[in-house]
């Protein structure tokens, strides 16, 4: 579209308020989004949406794998418009001109409360809110926490129908929304890309590497520690506290990963304590300490305000950095200005009872563009030298009817992302590097959090857990599909329910019940519902992953996300019809096994990947032997039909015809799925490699817990050797039944040793099974 050309014929003359001037023609600040507007194919726009929620759903906000979100049942909690909220390059000049000075007055403010308290003393500011507000804590001031109060500042603006931008908020505590910002950023980016190469927008990018600059230099220490310290993953920030942990080069953590030590604190790892000198605080201030502040806090560290008055940690913002966002504060804020500056406040604040109508943008929905109101969160972090940088974008974010902007971001909502246009080559130039030290090469495996690996430790177990199920199940349904029943098949289906009743799936009565009749079916059927077995499995590895997800890759998580809701769409579809529970068990077993390969693949060989793997291997010797014992379990001269189901649960059935051909015999059957070291799926091959993860981990060969799974892996190898060498093999085969339920129990010992050896800070409990309620740590 030409500059001087007139808008498109608008289908509201509102929407177009925000890109038109008063003569009819599009604002220059608009040009470039108009033009794309104008380029796009009919439906082009509602395309591009969906896109967007379909990134958002595999990778984004939305993909909560594999919860209801993930499969589309509940809205996501934030949808990205595809049209932005567009700023011209003199507009945010002024904005950040006047955040700055914000800045550097609610510094200034912070500081003296916290110390001499002159302000107050002159009745520039009220006390009494002052003294009244929670936020303002009393153990902060003496002595004060050394470095700056206020390192980084946000604030929420409404523009009016006169064209000015007001504050109507300031977000000094925990200034949520950049990571958010970023995200809109990326997923825009990689759905235009042209369309901001032509319009030319600022990045983003140098924002985010001035304040990781600023996180460093906040330490006294070189190469420090940074850690983000966040409420955990039932808090709403917490997809946003990923992102910036990635971003900001931080280590996610929790209350409960910290200790203070000796005035020091430390990041509680599987190599032992290791110290954390910033800490980038994502709680409120009045929680982070439960000695000091408030003791029935459960997300903070004891000690932690110690620490930081000796200078063993810096925390950022400082704790007592939430009063600046006082109103006492806010009203004060223009003779302050005046007072402490000589400057008029550049950014006027919307004054308390005040009505304002905020001005509109065009947004997308399903009629099409459509004039909505919207708040813009703007991001300021302090630079060295006490100058403070403002984010080139923002959070804008469309206010739903009689909302409050002033209340902080929802849940939920529809968010914007913001361009600043660049005029100067100068504007998209980042910031130096930040001069460190050479750094030593390090190949550690064990500076992983010990909840982490907790965490990592079960998701393995369930997704084990989950494919175990799966293959029980297909095996169960390759058999009611045959109609007419043998009394072979009838007997491998005794056996198969009985495994399926010990993993929890269906109840002993029903396996106690004539395996041909209608009781089995609409069991296996009835644990696909809702809140049953299979979805349990699915919430279960959900939250675990969730809790896990800044040690997984974009590509990795996409890849997961796309499987579990594939799978779990395919259990929703099941319903009474056993060709498609055949369907959701087939889908169920391509999310283990994506899940097993990616992970081998993109994860490196550290702390994580261990016990993600360790948790897989402990749970799969446990469910082998448990389900080995079972089909087992049967008289010499019916053995052969255990030895095939055998091969059928262990996926071995090929293996053994390329060796043996057809005959089935005890000796080469046992062999293949007990004692051999080259198939995966032996139980001497799962201790083998426990074997090789606890070596790793304890760091010595010879570890208390490798030498207990080596003594199984001898214990298993001894079974095959008993009967090979007996004269007659189907008899010594009848005896193993007993000896193999020895193992699983010793199996589930093993566990409870490596989570006493590792988690043992972790409050939650573990058990075993689908009924379990306190199956996996709470996050």
């Amino acid at each position: 579209m030409p500059p001087d050309a007139p808008a498109p014929a608008p289908p509201a003359a509102s929407v177009w308020d925000e890109m038109v001037d008063g003569q009819g023609r599009v604002r220059p600040a608009w040009r470039g989004v108009a033009a794309l507007l104008a380029s796009l194919p009919e439906g082009g726009l509602a395309t591009r949406a969906l896109r967007l929620e379909r990134a958002l759903a595999e990778d984004g906000v939305a993909a909560l794998l594999p919860s209801e979100r993930a499969s589309g049942r509940v809205e996501p909690p934030w949808r990205c418009d595809p049209v932005p909220l567009v700023l011209g390059a003199t507009e945010f000049a002024r904005l950040a001109e006047g955040l700055a000075q914000r800045a550097r007055l609610l510094a200034e403010v912070l500081e003296d409360l916290y110390g001499p308290q002159r302000l107050l003393a002159e009745g520039l500011i009220a006390p009494a809110p002052i003294f009244a507000d929670l936020a303002f804590l009393r153990p902060c001031r003496a002595p004060p926490l050394p470095g700056p109060r206020l390192a980084m500042l946000a604030c929420d603006l409404v523009r009016g129908a006169d064209g000015v931008w007001r504050v109507v908020a300031d977000r000094p505590g925990v200034p949520a929304g950049a990571g958010l910002a970023r995200e809109n950023r990326r997923l825009l980016a990689s759905l235009a890309p042209e369309a901001f190469r032509f319009a030319r927008v600022r990045e983003l990018r140098p924002f985010f590497e001035a304040w990781a600059d600023s996180l460093q230099r906040a330490a006294a220490e070189a190469n420090p520690r940074i850690a983000l310290l966040t409420a955990g993953t039932a808090h709403e920030a917490w997809f946003e506290h990923v992102l910036l942990a990635r971003d900001l080069g931080c280590v996610l953590v929790e209350g409960a990963d910290l200790t203070a030590r000796d005035g020091r604190v430390f990041l509680k790892t599987l190599k032992g304590l290791m110290p954390i000198d910033v800490i980038l605080r994502g709680i409120e201030g009045r929680l982070v300490d439960p000695l000091e502040l408030a003791p029935d806090s459960l997300l903070g560290v004891a000690g932690l305000l110690d620490a930081a008055r000796t200078g063993g940690v810096r925390i950022v913002n400082d704790p007592g950095s939430d009063v600046a966002a006082s109103p006492a504060i806010a009203a004060a804020l223009p003779r302050l200005a005046e007072h402490l500056f000589g400057e008029a406040l550049a950014l006027p604040a919307l004054r308390p009872g005040e009505a304002i109508t905020p001005s509109v943008a065009p947004t997308f929905e399903a009629a099409g563009l459509v004039p909505r109101p919207l708040a813009l969160r703007l991001f300021a972090i302090r630079e060295p030298g006490g100058t403070w940088r403002v984010m080139p974008g923002g959070l804008a974010r469309v206010l739903e009817p009689s909302a409050d902007p002033a209340r902080g971001l929802p849940e939920r909502g529809v968010a914007k992302d913001v361009w600043v246009l660049a005029e100067e080559e100068s504007d998209l130039i980042g910031p130096p590097a930040l001069a460190a030290p050479p750094l030593a090469i390090r190949r550690a495996s064990a500076e992983l959090p010990s909840r982490v690996a907790d965490d990592l430790y079960w998701l393995g177990r369930y997704v084990e857990r989950l494919e175990n199920a799966a293959r029980l199940i297909r095996a169960v349904l390759v058999r009611l599909g045959r109609g007419s029943l043998l009394p072979r098949d009838l007997a491998e289906l005794r056996a198969l329910a009985a495994c399926l009743a010990e993993a929890g799936l269906i109840g002993a009565e029903v396996a106690a019940a004539p395996p041909d009749g209608a009781l089995l079916p609409r069991a296996l059927l009835s644990a696909c519902r809702p809140h049953h077995s299979l979805p349990d499995l699915f919430e279960r590895i959900g939250r675990l992953a969730r809790a896990v997800r800044d040690r997984f890759t974009a590509d990795m998580w996409a890849t997961l996300a796309h499987l579990s809701a594939e799978a779990r769409g395919a259990l929703e579809r099941v319903e009474r019809d056993l060709e498609l529970l055949a369907e959701a068990t087939a889908a169920c077993l391509r999310f283990s096994a994506g899940m097993a390969g990616i992970a081998a693949e993109n994860m490196v060989r550290g702390g994580g990947w261990m016990f993600l793997d360790l948790g897989r291997r402990i749970e799969r010797a446990a469910n082998t032997a448990r389900d080995l014992a079972r089909v087992l379990d049967l008289p010499p001269a019916r053995i052969e039909s255990g030895l095939a189901l055998a091969l059928e649960l262990c996926d071995s059935l090929i293996t053994y015809r390329s060796r043996y051909l057809a005959a089935v015999q005890p000796a080469p059957v046992l062999d293949l799925v007990l004692a051999d070291p080259t198939n995966p799926r032996a139980i001497a091959f799962q201790f083998a490699q426990i074997v090789e993860r606890l070596s790793e981990v304890q760091g010595l060969p010879e570890g208390d817990l490798a030498q207990a799974a080596r003594g199984l892996r001898a214990e298993v190898e001894a079974m095959v050797e008993r009967v090979a060498a007996s004269a007659e093999p189907a008899v010594e085969a009848v005896f193993l039944p007993e000896p193999l339920r020895a193992v699983a129990e010793r199996t589930a010992a093993l566990s409870e040793a490596i989570a006493r050896r590792y988690f043992s800070h972790v409050p939650a409990s573990h058990a075993v099974g689908f009924g379990a309620e306190s199956a996996e740590p709470m996050g």
